[in-house]
């Protein structure tokens, strides 16, 4: 008689109406991992779809759900999933994103040699037809706990990290507060409480895509800014401006490019930044026109902050795991 090993891993995966990303993507990546024990915890947000039923009809004895039925957001949500985790380390996936099927061996591998008590890998950026539009160089390791309060240079988001369930119970999880930089607060917060691997391969891919939580949900940047980074350091007006900056970045490489003008415009005029005058007009036009406003600032001051596709230093142009979509439909 075989005996089923005791799973090493909690994979949370909050979701929320979005039934077809959830099965297309995150789903498949979980339930593909390699050479590792895990179960999946789908935490429902408060779905008005057949999100539940879909996922319960799986019939696979590693995958269960939690289902709230009120939307408390994706931070309580993943939160509701650490409460129930049963095993020595929690995963966070978000239901968009991909992994490559030796994400978690890799990241587990990597922490107990280095003796860490969270993990973290190289992550790509893809559009919705799967080209990688970003590929973020990777932090190093030491130094992290300085390094992130100077911004977030772990990229991926909350799919990124797995940290040991102790930790993250020690530490509170997510600040419930935040719908948005909950993931860099809590990396804030595990730098300076552990010691934290890195993995240099890239296994981690996030979807930009019009239907993403960044835009699903509509808090005000700077307020949610503020609510995170005073727990940690004072907020200046260079972070303020570079989160606007961001959030007009993120908006136009999606093709919403009447707010990412708006936003470059309130960049320009609120925090007294000319700069993004040249954006605010050029993303109206598409790429076309932020890529000849970056030329501006580069004839001009021989730098710009504008992300064009292709995107500036984007090493990484093919990812094996990630053709044919990363995984099968669950």
């Amino acid at each position: 008689m075989s005996v089923t090993p005791a799973p090493e891993v909690t994979v949370v995966i909050p979701t929320r109406d979005r039934r077809q990303l959830l099965s297309t993507r995150a789903l498949p990546s979980a339930l593909g991992q390699q050479e590792v024990s895990l179960e999946v915890v789908v935490v429902d947000d408060g779905s008005t779809d057949d999100t539940v039923e879909h996922v319960e009809t799986l019939g696979d004895p590693r995958v269960s759900v939690i289902r709230q039925r009120r939307a408390r957001g994706p931070s309580a949500a993943r939160n509701a999933g650490i409460a129930a985790a049963r095993t020595e380390w929690v995963a966070f996936l978000d239901d968009d994103d991909l992994w490559s099927p030796r994400k978690l061996r890799t990241q587990l591998q990597a922490a107990s040699a280095n003796g860490a008590g969270w993990a973290f890998a190289r992550a790509v950026v893809v559009n919705e037809h799967g080209t990688i539009v970003a590929s973020p160089a990777l932090a190093e390791p030491e130094g992290l706990a300085a390094t992130l309060l100077t911004g977030n240079r772990i990229w991926g988001g909350d799919s990124n990290v797995i940290a040991k369930t102790t930790l993250l119970h020690e530490l509170g999880g997510f600040d419930e507060r935040l719908q948005c930089f909950e993931d860099w607060d809590l990396w804030i917060r595990l730098a300076q409480s552990s010691p934290a691997a890195a993995c240099p391969e890239v296994l981690v891919a996030t979807l930009e895509h019009p239907d993403r939580m960044l835009f699903r949900f509509h808090p005000d940047v700077i307020d949610q800014l503020e609510t995170m980074l005073v727990k940690h350091r004072a907020v200046t007006r260079e972070d303020r401006l570079g989160v606007v900056e961001w959030l007009a970045g993120e908006h136009a490489q999606v093709g919403r490019r009447f707010a990412a003008s708006r936003l470059y415009l309130r960049a320009a005029l609120t925090y007294r930044s000319p700069g993004n005058l040249a954006p605010a007009v050029g993303v109206v036009f598409g790429d076309r026109g932020l890529r000849l406003a970056a030329r501006l600032h580069l004839a001009l001051r021989g730098r710009t902050h504008l992300r064009v596709s292709p995107a500036e230093g984007n090493d990484v142009t093919n990812v094996p795991w990630l053709a044919g979509g990363g995984a099968a439909s669950a």
